[in-house]
């Protein structure tokens, strides 16, 4: 059995942000066992985390960034190549800014300063995924395979072409992340960009204060004041990239990953498949066993009646952070009859209902003992996406963004089979519940 790490005792990493520019001090500090890995924003009023889930990706050229709110952490992918390239699966990091320290432009200083704090390992497996069957993305030319290969490591292959610059070419790495030395043969390769991209990046204002010896600018003979600490150093630097964006999928993989000029965004992409494929996988199994709540148990907990209870059964219950379940639609349903009649369609606003109905279930694993209940308070990004039938199944999915003392904050997805039928953030007020 392999068995989850988090860090012995805290380290502590400063620099400038790569993008921009701005200090920042990140510290890394034990997690509890299935806690993942988390960033801390602490130089806000009220400190805001953002777990390392590919949920929380946000939409940025040249990097990984995770959003949550308003509130970002960016350039994260050098700090997720060191932690989980290190094999740590439980983690805070805290960040006094809102970019982490570019150091080098590799995750050499981030690995450097875990090995100084030591791993220790907790007392629950961890979890992982054998890639059974081929996953794939593409973009162009570009390509990004899961592949099935050994159930003890993964295989990664990477296919570096810039054929049109010399001074880069083609380069081809093979790494096997949980076997070889991620510290000497990956962490020390740096950041890279043309000569012309590194102008074009400072005259936008970017990285104004970096010089091509603080990271890799490629001319056409060569670095510019620079040199390289491997010949494939760019191809050895994609992998690192690679490493951290599949940290995301919060699963250590067992099989094969053949890149071929794929970044960070088809990094994104395959790890949502992936999530897709583990998702699917779980829900199968689901159905043919006992459910984690029967009618009765939903019962207990929610104070909905016939006919507005729209949870039949829960599936799935990740702790207080995720919930599965399902709601039967049949043509029994009283809204039918109105809604409409001769053309049958799930209203919305039940499908919704439905949504907060989970979100309701999810948010109880922490109110149970509290005297509170959760109140609607408001939805936002709501979006419906397919109509709703009867004979359909929609399958129910709550994860708890924030919870605290007087709010809590979900994300919710209905689905009919995989495609989504309606999505939404739900927001809730904690009330005290009235006596009984």
């Amino acid at each position: 059995m392999s068995l989850q790490k988090t860090i012995k005792s805290p380290a502590a990493v400063q620099g400038r942000g790569l993008f921009g520019g701005e200090p920042c001090a990140l510290r890394f500090l034990p997690a509890a066992t299935d806690a993942g890995i988390t960033f801390v924003r602490t130089d806000l009023p009220s400190p805001v985390s953002i777990a390392a889930d590919i949920a929380h990706v946000a939409k940025r050229p040249r990097r990984t960034s995770l959003l949550n709110g308003a509130v970002s952490v960016e350039t994260v992918e050098h700090v997720l190549a060191a932690v989980w390239g290190l094999g740590i699966d439980n983690l805070v990091v805290e960040m006094d800014g809102a970019e982490t320290p570019s150091t080098d432009g590799s995750p050499l200083p981030f690995v450097q300063a875990i090995q100084k704090a030591g791993l220790t390992e907790q007392d629950s497996e961890r979890k992982t995924y054998v890639i059974d069957e081929p996953a794939a993305v593409s973009e162009g030319d570009a390509m990004l395979a899961a592949l099935p290969g050994p159930d003890d490591c993964l295989d990664i292959l990477y296919d570096l072409d810039y054929g049109a610059v010399p001074s880069i070419g083609r380069q081809v790495v093979a790494f096997r992340l949980g076997k070889d030395d991620l510290a000497r043969q990956i962490a020390p390769a740096r950041t890279f960009l043309l000569e012309a991209e590194a102008r074009e990046f400072q005259a936008r204002g970017m990285g104004k204060h970096l010089t091509p010896r603080d990271l890799l600018v490629m001319g056409e003979s060569g670095p510019v004041d620079n040199e390289l600490r491997f010949r494939d150093e760019h191809a050895r630097h994609k992998v690192c990239d690679l490493i951290g964006d599949l940290a995301l999928l919060g699963r250590r993989l067992r099989g094969r990953i053949v890149a071929y000029k794929s970044g960070h965004e088809l990094n994104h992409a395959l790890v949502r498949k992936l999530l897709e494929r583990i998702s699917e996988n779980a829900l199968a199994v689901s159905l043919v066993e006992e459910p984690v709540m029967d009618i009765r148990r939903i019962m207990r907990l929610l104070p909905h009646r016939y006919p507005f209870l729209m949870v039949d059964r829960i599936l799935r219950l990740d702790s207080d952070r995720m919930v599965t379940g399902i709601k039967n639609v049949t043509i029994n349903e009283p809204f039918f009859q109105g809604h409409y009649p001769g053309q049958p369609i799930m209203p919305g606003v039940m499908i919704l209902e439905a949504m907060a109905q989970i979100s309701g279930i999810l948010l109880s694993r922490r109110l149970e003992h509290t005297g509170k209940v959760a109140v609607l308070l408001s939805m936002d990004r709501v979006k419906m996406r397919r109509s709703v039938r009867p004979g359909d199944q929609l399958i129910l999915e709550a994860e708890a963004l924030h919870v605290r003392t007087r709010t809590g904050h979900t994300r919710c997805r209905a689905l009919v089979g995989e495609e989504v039928a309606a999505e939404a953030e739900i927001k809730f007020m904690l009330v005290d519940a009235e006596p009984v």
